[in-house]
C-alpha cells in the first residue's frame, strides 16, 4: 500500500521546486481562475515558515496590505503555483518567523543576508 501512494506522489512531485528559505522575500504568481477565464496574480512578502514534506510540503508568505497583515498559505508542488521568484534573501535564526505577526514598520523588517 505504501509504495502505490509513494508512486503517485512522486508523479504529481514538480520537476523543479522552486529554492528558497524561511526569511527570504519571494514574489509567487498564483493562477487566478474568475469564471472561464484564468489569469496570473503576483503575491510578494516574507516566507514566515516552510512545513511538511514531499507533495503535501507548504509556505506561509506574510505581508502588509494598507495597514493589515495578511498571510496566505501555498502548496509547493501545486500547479496554481506558477513559478517562486526570490527578491531577497534573509537573514534569520529560526524556522518559524511568527513574531512578526505582532510587530508593525520597521521592526517587522528581516536583515538581509550579504554573501
Amino acid at each position: 500500500m505504501n509504495e502505490i501512494i509513494r508512486n503517485i506522489e512522486a508523479a504529481q512531485l514538480k520537476a523543479e521546486a522552486p529554492q528558497f528559505r524561511v526569511g527570504d522575500t519571494v514574489k509567487v504568481y498564483g493562477k487566478i481562475k474568475e469564471g472561464n477565464r484564468e489569469r496570473i496574480q503576483v503575491f510578494e512578502g516574507i516566507v514566515i515558515k516552510k512545513q511538511g514534506g514531499s507533495v503535501r510540503e507548504t509556505f506561509t508568505v506574510r505581508k502588509n496590505s494598507n495597514g493589515v497583515g495578511v498571510e496566505k498559505t501555498w502548496p509547493l508542488h501545486s500547479p496554481n503555483v506558477e513559478k517562486v521568484e526570490v527578491v531577497r534573501h534573509g537573514k534569520v535564526r529560526r524556522a518559524k518567523l511568527t513574531y512578526l505577526r505582532g510587530r508593525v514598520g520597521k521592526r517587522a523588517k528581516v536583515k538581509e543576508l550579504v554573501k
